[in-house]
């Protein structure tokens, strides 16, 4: 695609918490772990927040970047995507994250092409991840930066809950995602050629935390 100077401005506007794409509704699993449990200290956050981003990196970043590339396979990715992502929490949490990014992205940068695939998505699932390749594609955020997005809303994603959650304070998280930055700059190297058939989950553990959340006896998140 051609370079778009507005290019920067535009991955400003996708990363801000203020872009509706209803992920502040979810936990990314954090919730389940949390009440099970299994993030008692600011350690074992840590290490949640890093298998999260690895688990971003290696099972969405492939599909976003197959999608991307190649628009057309987005039936085939999404078919994929629902079937990689066996915890239903997390399918049903991908699901309406897709449909939520789809819907504000018709909104905010309305096009033929956009309409043209929303109703394509309409047929299919619409999981988040090869769907934010096409999205992305569509409003000229470049590859790069989709990626970076992505596994950005990731660690973002995980400490915000757990601000809300009561686990650590504001000042904490941040010290913390900024230090997970010498994690993210590695993991977008080693992703960058990644596709879909290299998709795999590396934290099955949190994966398992994660299916639970769903039988908790009270929730702050969706999933």
């Amino acid at each position: 695609m051609p370079f778009d100077p507005t290019a920067d401005w535009l991955a400003w506007q996708v990363v801000d918490s203020a872009f509706p794409t209803g992920v502040f509704a979810h936990s990314w699993g954090l919730e389940a772990a949390w009440q099970q449990g299994e993030v008692p200290n600011l350690s074992s956050l840590q290490r949640f927040l890093a298998a999260s981003v690895q688990q971003t990196a290696f099972g969405a970043l492939p599909l976003l970047n197959a999608a991307y590339r190649q628009p057309d396979r987005w039936p085939a990715l999404d078919e994929l995507a629902d079937a990689f992502l066996t915890n239903p929490v997390a399918n049903r949490a991908s699901r309406v994250q897709g449909r939520t990014l789809l819907s504000t992205a018709g909104r905010v940068w309305p096009s033929d092409r956009l309409t043209a695939f929303a109703e394509s998505v309409d047929r299919g699932c619409a999981h988040v991840a090869p769907l934010s390749g096409v999205v992305f594609r569509v409003i000229g955020l470049p590859l790069e930066t989709a990626r970076t997005a992505m596994l950005f809303g990731a660690a973002r994603g995980v400490l915000s809950a757990a601000v809300r959650l009561g686990i650590i304070g504001s000042y904490e998280a941040q010290r913390m995602h900024h230090d997970a930055g010498r994690d993210l700059s590695p993991l977008l190297e080693r992703c960058n050629a990644l596709d879909a058939d290299d998709v795999c989950q590396t934290a099955p553990v949190l994966d398992i935390l994660h299916a639970g959340h769903d039988r908790l006896y009270s929730r702050l998140f969706q999933s």
